[in-house]
C-alpha cells in the first residue's frame, strides 16, 4: 500500500562556515535536536552519510528516477545511527558513529528523520582536510523556540515498507555471524573486480587469506552476495576504511540465497549495507518475523519490554529477560514484536540490539502481516487438527499437510509454500499450526 507522507523542516539542512547543520523533522518532539559537537574524521563522515543518503534515493532493482527520502537518525547516549532503505527496500544502509568519530554529547535521546537535500549532498562531496567538522543535529535553540508554533508533525514520518523493512532487517541479522575480515587494500580490490550495478546474478564470497574469491555455488562459510552492484554505495568510504568485514547466516552445500551484511570501519565510525537474498525482494516481504509474532502473549510482554528499555547503545537481552522475568524467547519475541513499529533493530557489529523512539503501535503486525491474520482466523474457526508432528488445516474448501521438520521450520502443502519453499518465512497453515502447538505445550 502506498502513502503520501509529509516533512517538515525548518530549514533547509545545509554546510555551514560553523559546521554541518542538518535539519530534522518529526520524532518524540517537533523538529528536535540529538547533537551538537564535532566530528573527528570529516571526510570520512561526509561520505558515509553521503552513501545512506545515496541508498534512500536508489531503486536498485527495476530503477526509476531518484527518489526522495530522507534518511532516519537515531540518538542514543553516545552513539548516532543514520538509516535509511533502497527505494526498493532490497537494501538497508546504516551509518553508525561511534564515541571516537565526534568530540560533542547526544544532548538528546530519539529518532527522526533528516533532510539530505541536493545542495547538502554537492556540499559534502567537497568536503576533505583533517580540520573538525561541526554538526548540529536539529536546527538551533533560537530558531526552534522561534518557529516551534509552526511545526506540527510529531510522529516520525516513514514511508510503509521501511517499516516493515525495519520489522524484518532485525530479526534476519539477528542470527548473523562474522564470516570475513578484509583489510582496505585487498577489500578495494575486491569490491573493484564485482559485477557491474546491471548485475543481478547470486555469487557466494568464500574467504581465501587476506581477501574474498567469488564462487558461482554455495559452500560452508560462504556468504551470499545477491547482485553485487548493490555495494556501490560503500566505494566512497573505502579511502577511509580500515577493514571490511562481512556478515551471514549459516549456509551448506545446496543452500539457497540468504541475506547478508557489508561493513567498512574507519575506527571512528562504520558503514554498512545489508543486501536482500536476490535483487528482486524487499525485505518488507521476507516474512522472518512472523514465527516470532505468533504467539499469545508477545503483545503484552512487548508492553513490559518496552517499558523497560534503557538508553544504552545495545540492548542487554539476559539483563532485560531479568528485569521483565520473562524467559530469553519470550524477550526476543518481544523484541521482534516492538520491531513492527520500527522501535527495535541489530547491530551485527555489536551483536546486540538497540531501540529507536517510535509510538509502538500494537496493532501493525497485524495491519503489516496479512498470514498473521489469516493464522488467527484459521485458529479462531477451529480448522487446525494435529497429528503428531503433522497437522491437517482446513482452509475454505481444501485441506493442506502441515508437518513440522527437526530445525523448527514447517513445510505446507499449499501452493504459496510450493512456490517459495519456506525462504519467504511461514504460510498462514504453518503459523496457525505453531499458534495451535504452542497453546497446548
Amino acid at each position: 500500500m502506498n502513502a503520501v507522507q509529509t516533512y517538515r523542516y525548518l530549514q533547509p539542512s545545509a554546510l555551514r562556515t560553523a559546521g554541518l547543520d542538518l535539519q530534522t523533522s518529526g520524532g518524540p518532539a517537533a523538529n528536535p535536536r540529538f547533537f551538537s559537537g564535532f566530528l573527528t574524521t570529516p571526510a570520512a563522515a561526509a561520505a558515509g552519510l553521503l552513501a545512506v543518503a545515496e541508498v534512500a534515493r536508489t531503486r536498485y532493482h527495476q530503477p526509476v528516477s531518484p527518489a526522495s527520502l530522507d534518511p532516519v537518525v537515531t540518538g542514543s547516549r553516545n552513539r548516532l545511527r543514520f538509516e535509511s532503505f533502497s527505494g526498493c527496500c532490497g537494501v538497508y544502509a546504516r551509518m553508525d558513529v561511534v564515541p571516537a568519530g565526534f568530540d560533542g554529547e547526544v544532548v538528546g535521546h530519539g529518532t527522526t528523520n533528516v533532510d539530505v537535500n541536493p545542495p547538502l549532498r554537492e556540499a559534502l562531496a567537497r568536503v576533505g582536510g583533517i580540520e573538525p567538522l561541526h554538526l548540529a543535529v536539529g536546527p538551533n535553540d533560537l530558531t526552534v523556540s522561534t518557529m516551534e508554533a509552526a511545526v506540527v508533525e510529531r510522529k516520525v514520518p516513514l514511508p510503509g515498507r521501511w517499516m516493515r523493512g525495519f520489522a524484518e532487517v532485525h530479526v534476519l541479522t539477528a542470527g548473523f555471524e562474522p564470516r570475513a575480515e578484509v583489510p582496505a587494500a585487498e577489500a578495494a580490490a575486491f569490491l573493484r573486480r564485482l559485477p557491474g550495478g546491471s548485475d543481478r546474478s547470486v555469487l557466494w564470497a568464500v574467504p581465501a587469506g587476506r581477501t574474498l574469491r567469488l564462487t558461482s555455488r554455495p559452500a560452508p562459510g560462504a556468504v551470499c552476495l545477491a547482485g553485487a552492484g548493490r555495494l556501490a554505495a560503500l566505494r566512497g568510504l573505502l579511502r577511509h576504511a580500515r577493514t571490511l568485514r562481512v556478515y551471514g547466516p549459516t549456509v551448506r552445500t545446496g543452500s539457497p540465497a540468504v541475506p547478508s551484511t557489508w561493513e567498512l570501519d574507519t575506527g571512528s565510525l562504520r558503514l554498512s549495507l545489508t543486501l536482500s537474498p536476490e535483487p528482486y525482494r524487499g525485505f518488507s516481504g521476507e516474512g522472518a518475523a512472523l514465527l516470532a509474532l505468533a504467539g499469545d502473549e508477545v503483545i503484552d510482554d512487548a508492553e513490559l519490554v518496552s517499558a523497560l528499555l534503557s538508553w544504552d547503545p545495545t540492548i542487554d537481552v539476559i539483563a532485560l529477560a531479568e528485569a521483565a522475568g520473562l524467559p530469553d524467547d519470550r524477550v526476543r519475541a518481544a523484541l521482534a514484536q516492538l520491531g513492527t513499529a520500527g522501535r527495535v533493530g541489530y547491530d551485527v557489529a555489536d551483536a546486540g540490539y538497540f531501540h529507536r523512539v517510535m509510538p509502538h503501535d500494537a496493532g501493525r503486525a497485524e495491519r503489516d502481516n496479512p498470514r498473521l491474520v489469516g493464522a488467527r482466523t484459521l485458529v479462531e474457526q477451529g480448522a487446525v487438527r494435529r497429528d503428531g508432528d503433522h497437522a491437517t488445516v482446513r482452509s475454505g474448501d481444501e485441506d493442506y499437510r502441515v508437518r513440522r521438520l527437526p530445525d523448527g521450520g514447517f513445510t505446507c502443502t499449499c501452493r504459496w509454500w510450493a512456490k517459495h519453499q519456506g525462504q519467504r518465512g511461514p504460510c498462514k497453515h504453518a503459523l496457525a499450526v505453531s499458534m495451535v502447538a504452542e497453546v497446548t505445550a
